[in-house]
């Protein structure tokens, strides 16, 4: 019996996509892990790449809705409800004092350098994928894959963390007393595990259903809901202002009871605030005209929370001394305290639940479409990349990441992964600086990589220095000599290594001196953490190491080197189908 069967060229694409693969060969490709990590580790894409031969796996694309004052309330209403509500009353009782607003000043300041190198970024590539897709262009597949993966797993933790607390406000909106009292206690669980939080776990899963049926009703939720909430904002800084009392500034302890080193180590925890302008970078596919709209969309959002954040610890402070600020729902528990304003406590209960619903929504808009773009990169399973053609939405890497979050908002605290997700955040940013000053002088500007890396190399060695002087509390000397270094080494570099090319549409002015500055912003505010916030970052990190190793460098390699090998033996005509004599007796 003869049969013929038609394949086509594509076919041998197919038949080793990884999700076809049998256990026998991919034990087979275990053995072949180090040939498979020389390939892929450092293996780059390029911009075009990026922009159509990667994204065009998804299938349907993403709808250019998006505008300008679109990203700019995606981006304030990403950041207002986070920083404020969450991390300003604990910073302000455990580590900053009253001076918790010059906390917000250096965190600020660092985001705004961060946010000036992720906007070329963010032009020159206007994917959906972030830092992600700046890193993989940049530094390869293996740093883009780690940062990737570390900004997930900030976004999980800290939406589950922040959507706790929209039940402590909730709460106090009702006229609760105790923030904890819509939580059910489980005996026998670990202490910060053992309160589960259901109302958090419906918010995560209303908003992920609204994520998935439209970017843009998305959007135009946010911005009438991010409208309400900066008025909101300006009555409670009203309000703070008129009957708070500035003595409450200075006492008990003065203006900055734990000192510099307690401002600093507040603004690194703080620096969790910031992770809303990080999304707008990810809505770049849903512009409309992305080399206009980004700078203003990331920049001004990036400006507009830092004046807001900064006010708004002031009001808090004024209105009660810091030792009295409460660690959960701490606005609503200072206007408990404030006589004549009890009734207000329900109205700022309601106005932050509106803005941790806004800032949830944005972030978990975010947190998807990175998924979706490292899934098109084959470093986690394919279907995570799908777009649903009727919406426009990457459906599928919503609903996991939806479920991911509420599983853990159900049950952990939001302490427990607060300095956690600063140290992923800051390192994320870091990478970006190093890989914009790569990218500009060495990729674009055609100079030898070495003297570029030797220069970040030693800028990153200076940084840790002087990091590690500081925390140590040694002498003067070690602060001088190292932030010397970091000044002559940059000097010297702008002087004798030139920016022969510019982007043509956006560029970072005065380069390398702002990107320079933010490496050591990101570096001197990691080492200001705990070591318990290194050591579960540790553990993360071998874990997502782990897996690439197992699964990512098998699956890219399947898709990207196999490919070019079948590319190689195709006949000239490429388009035509070959047909194979099968004879079966």
């Amino acid at each position: 019996m003869n049969q013929r069967t038609h394949l086509n060229p594509n076919m041998a694409t197919i038949q080793t996509s990884p999700n076809n693969i049998s256990f026998s060969t991919y034990l087979q490709s275990l053995s072949q892990t180090p040939h498979r990590l020389r390939k892929r580790m450092l293996a780059t894409y390029t911009p075009d790449q990026e922009l159509n031969q990667v994204r065009l796996r998804s299938g349907a694309d993403m709808k250019r809705k998006l505008h300008w004052y679109d990203l700019v309330a995606l981006g304030v209403g990403g950041m207002l409800g986070v920083g404020v509500f969450v991390t300003t009353g604990p910073v302000a009782l455990n580590n900053s004092g009253p001076s918790v607003f010059l906390s917000y000043v250096v965190a600020g300041i660092s985001a705004l350098l961060s946010s000036l190198c992720y906007t070329e970024f963010s032009i020159e590539i206007p994917v959906a994928g972030g830092a992600f897709s700046y890193l993989r262009v940049t530094f390869g597949e293996f740093v883009g894959y780690f940062a990737g993966a570390n900004i997930l797993m900030e976004y999980v933790l800290s939406n589950a963390g922040v959507a706790r607390s929209f039940t402590e406000y909730l709460c106090c909106a009702f006229g609760g007393m105790q923030p904890n009292s819509w939580r059910f206690e489980v005996n026998g669980l670990a202490e910060g595990y053992n309160r589960l939080d259901f109302p958090a776990v419906a918010l995560v899963l209303l908003l992920t259903l609204c994520l998935c049926h439209s970017t843009k009703d998305s959007s135009m939720l946010n911005l009438i809901m991010t409208v309400f909430h900066v008025i909101f904002f300006g009555f409670v800084i009203i309000a703070g202002f008129c009957n708070g009392s500035t003595k409450n500034l200075v006492r008990p302890g003065g203006l900055a009871p734990f000192g510099v080193k307690g401002v600093l180590d507040g603004a690194a925890i703080v620096y969790f605030s910031y992770i809303g302008y990080d999304s707008v970078s990810t809505m770049a596919e849903e512009i409309k005209s992305p080399s206009k709209s980004l700078p203003v969309g990331i920049v001004g959002s990036v400006l507009i929370v830092s004046t807001l954040y900064c006010l708004m610890a002031l009001s808090l402070c004024m209105m009660v001394p810091y030792n009295e600020i409460s660690g959960t729902a701490s606005f609503s528990v200072a206007f408990q305290k404030m006589a004549g304003w009890q009734w207000a406590s329900n109205l700022v209960g309601a106005g932050a639940s509106l803005g941790i619903v806004a800032s949830l929504l944005v972030a978990m808009l975010g947190q998807a479409r990175y998924l979706c773009v490292i899934g098109r990169a084959r470093l986690v399973p394919f279907w995570l990349a799908k777009v649903h053609p009727s919406t426009g939405t990457p459906m599928n890497a919503t609903l996991f990441l939806g479920i991911c979050t509420a599983s853990i908002a159900l049950f952990t605290d939001l302490d427990i992964v607060l300095e956690m997700i600063s140290i992923g955040t800051l390192l994320v940013f870091y990478l970006v600086a190093n890989a914009l000053i790569y990218r500009r002088y060495v990729i674009l500007g055609t100079n030898h990589p070495l003297s570029t890396l030797l220069f970040l190399f030693l800028l990153s060695s200076s940084s840790i220095g002087f990091s590690l002087s500081w925390k140590l509390k040694q002498q003067w000397w070690g602060l001088t000599v190292f932030g010397g270094t970091m000044i002559t080494i940059t000097a010297f570099f702008h002087y004798m290594v030139p920016c022969l090319h510019q982007p043509t549409e956006w560029a970072v002015p005065f380069m390398p001196w702002p990107a320079a500055a933010s490496i050591f912003l990101n570096i001197f505010l990691m080492n200001t953490l705990k070591k318990r916030s290194f050591q579960r970052f540790g553990i993360w990190a071998f874990l997502v190491t782990l897996f690439y190793v197992l699964y990512g460098v098998h699956s890219t390699y399947r898709e990207e080197e196999m490919q070019v090998e079948i590319d190689e033996v195709k006949p000239a005509s490429s388009t035509r189908q070959i047909k194979v004599e099968i004879q079966l007796l």
